[in-house]
């Protein structure tokens, strides 16, 4: 991996970056680069099967390598400089009749890859408090969120700028031309992955846009306390989103009370290869934090013809999105309960845990009549070693039931250890 890293910055530098990359300034002296180790163990039983895969069991055990590499900026009104990301899994446990975990990329024999990675270099010019990107990127936004909930983060690959010129306030675009999906090696086109349909969502999700164009902003006052957003989001010639969303804290004396509200909603774009769309989704959470308790209490709405709209196998941060289910089909209606608890108040630092129950019904299945319930009841604990040779690595285990009258029910473990290592 570092012959590659060195080799990929050779040829950067002798590509065509300016010739200011090669020398002091801020482009060395700044850089930092971390090596994370993730061993990730994911299994799902599948009972009472829904639509045409009869898959019963998915399980696969990996071991995941992110080498991250951040550049300083040459010196100068404009700087300029070099990010480069390496991704490799590794294969420790593997069966053809309990593939597609997310975990491992699937040959057509039916069998996980052995091992898979990627490189992706990033150039960057930053003038003042605003930046320029082009290449790799793990944009993190509401109508595009960064997935990373398997072996390796998902990327994507076009131009982003991000501008902090004005205090509290921050500003993004970007056109992004293809994606890697989480187990995959290959750049491809952005599928869109439409939940209209909940014995098969995925039966819109063959239409591929050729960008994806968004542009939107956070402004963040009263102390930070309050947080105003508005994004929009094109898939070209498939849909377009917009985001509205607040965040506020209240701080009472020991007490935090925190509120989380969002709204989306979507139509068709350009010539629209899946046909008309319609979908508004509403979102609230809410939480009291006490000490080391936090509490927290959500409601999730969809409203339109149509379920929640995103790119692929994405995240959302949506209320009451969880691992397994998305509570997000069409009329769905949803209300969340959750607790979450910091032992560092009772003498054991770095150990935290979460439990959170969250019911959905009012589902339109499409069948005359019927209307589709569910529900799922997730478990995290996580500890955080504090000192010593380990120090910084986690071990996070996570629980999932998940039960529904119209999809499959879904037992679900993992494992996940992450080990990160700072080598400059």
């Amino acid at each position: 991996m570092k012959r590659k890293l060195q080799l990929a910055i050779s040829v950067a530098m002798a590509g065509g970056l300016p010739s200011a990359l090669a020398v002091g300034g801020g482009l060395i002296e700044d850089s930092t680069a971390t090596l994370q180790l993730r061993n990730y163990y994911f299994m799902r039983d599948f009972s009472d099967i829904q639509g045409r895969n009869q898959q019963s069991k998915a399980e696969e055990w990996a071991q995941g390598f992110i080498l991250n590499f951040k550049s300083g900026y040459t010196p100068g009104p404009v700087g300029f400089g070099l990010d480069v990301l390496g991704l490799m899994g590794v294969k420790l446990d593997s069966n053809s009749d309990r593939t597609n975990t997310g975990l491992l990329p699937v040959h057509n024999d039916g069998k996980a890859a052995d091992n898979y990675g990627r490189l992706g270099l990033t150039l960057k010019a930053r003038f003042s408090g605003t930046e320029l990107r082009y290449g790799e990127q793990t944009p993190n936004l509401p109508i595009l969120a960064h997935t990373d909930n398997r072996l390796l983060p998902q990327t994507y690959r076009g131009t982003t700028l991000i501008s902090r010129e004005i205090p509290g306030l921050t500003l993004q675009a970007g056109r992004l031309n293809t994606a890697v999906m989480r187990n995959s090696t290959d750049h491809q086109k952005m599928t869109a992955l439409i939940i209209n349909d909940p014995i098969n969502p995925r039966r819109l999700a063959y239409a591929t846009g050729d960008h994806y164009n968004y542009i939107g902003g956070d402004y963040s006052f009263n102390a930070n306390r309050t947080t105003l957003s508005f994004w929009q989001g094109q898939l070209e010639d498939i849909y377009q989103q917009r985001f509205y969303g607040i965040k506020h804290a209240l701080p009472l004396g020991a007490w935090t009370l925190s509120s989380d509200i969002g709204y989306f909603t979507a139509t068709e774009d350009g010539h629209s290869k899946v046909g008309n769309l319609d979908n508004q989704l509403a979102y609230g959470l809410f939480s009291a934090k006490y000490k080391g308790h936090t509490f927290h209490v959500g409601y999730q709405g969809v409203y339109g013809d149509d379920g929640f709209l995103r790119i692929g196998d994405t995240l959302s941060p949506l209320g009451n999105e969880l691992p397994t289910y998305q509570f997000s089909a069409p009329d769905e209606r949803s209300w969340q309960i959750r607790y979450d608890f910091d032992f560092a108040g009772v003498g054991l630092p770095g150990l935290t845990s979460t439990v959170r129950y969250v019911k959905g019904d009012n589902v339109d299945t499409g069948a005359r009549g019927f209307e589709g319930e569910d529900w799922e009841r997730d478990l995290d604990l996580a500890y955080t070693i504090q000192s010593g040779p380990l120090k910084n690595v986690s071990i996070r285990w996570r629980n999932a039931t998940a039960r529904s009258n119209y999809a499959t029910d879904i037992d679900e473990n993992r494992l996940i250890v992450n080990y990160p290592i700072k080598l400059f």
